[in-house]
């Protein structure tokens, strides 16, 4: 689990985000929603350790991530796999060579059984006999299934998505919504995603936090979001569909 407590940050004269309050369950996919500067990025940022908050403290679990010192930051920070927005992938190494990445950086281990954890995790995530392929050789949603393979291949207990579906066709960002799903439960991991999109909301929101105007107006389960008596939530989700049906026709 993570727990935020009283977070706030602001940039020069503006409040980005003022005490914000939440609790991210384990073995949960735990959605930030609302829309572009509403403050989601920055509180990820803020929650792995990108951006100092101005206020308040961030714990994974019991251990309090925005006092510790190095050693205890740098072991944290081992237990965390990441989703870059735009991929973050090397185009200068291939599919093997890129999910490989974090074993080489944070272990030491033989390479033999680093070769086994990227090809388990490159199984997992449907792309078996792919290790030798250039980035440049496979589609955006490949690239973004070797991506979760290398936010998952050091076994980490927070996954961190930001803006998973960017750029992808609604049936692939289908498909990655229920694989980082499918992923948070099997390995029993605390999931956080940061998203826009109301297809993933309904789908695999299953604790939501939403923001707006750099404060947590509401939380709670996809299934309660259509009666949030939220007037803003409920203008973020009116406007998202129609921009979904606009996107379809």
């Amino acid at each position: 689990m993570i727990k935020i407590r009283n977070i706030s940050k602001t940039f020069g004269e503006k409040m980005v985000l003022d005490g914000i309050d939440a609790e991210f369950e384990k073995g949960k996919t735990n959605l930030i929603i609302g829309s572009s500067g509403t403050g989601k990025s920055v509180l990820l940022k803020c929650i792995v350790g990108l951006i100092m908050p101005d206020k308040g403290n961030v714990f994974y679990d019991l251990r309090n991530f925005t006092e510790a010192d190095k050693e205890m930051k740098t072991e944290i920070r081992r237990e965390i796999g990441m989703l870059f927005q735009g991929g973050a992938l090397f185009d200068s190494k291939n599919v093997e060579e890129n999910v490989m990445f974090p074993l080489n950086i944070l272990t030491k281990l033989p390479h033999s059984e680093k070769l086994h954890r990227v090809n388990d995790c490159l199984k997992r995530v449907g792309l078996e006999n792919i290790n030798k392929k250039r980035i440049s050789e496979i589609s955006g949603g490949m690239k973004k299934r070797v991506g979760i393979a290398r936010a998952i291949v050091n076994n980490p207990n927070y996954l961190f998505c930001d803006e998973p579906n960017s750029g992808l066709d609604p049936q692939t960002s289908i498909l990655i919504d229920e694989l980082i799903h499918e992923i948070t439960h099997e390995l029993n991991i605390t999931t956080i995603v940061v998203t826009h999109d109301m297809n993933s909301v309904m789908g695999i929101g299953e604790k939501i936090i939403f923001l707006y105007q750099g404060h947590k107006l509401w939380e709670g389960h996809h299934e309660e979001i259509t009666n949030s008596g939220v007037p803003e939530l409920d203008d973020f989700v009116f406007a998202n569909k129609v921009m979904s049906k606009m996107r379809h026709t």
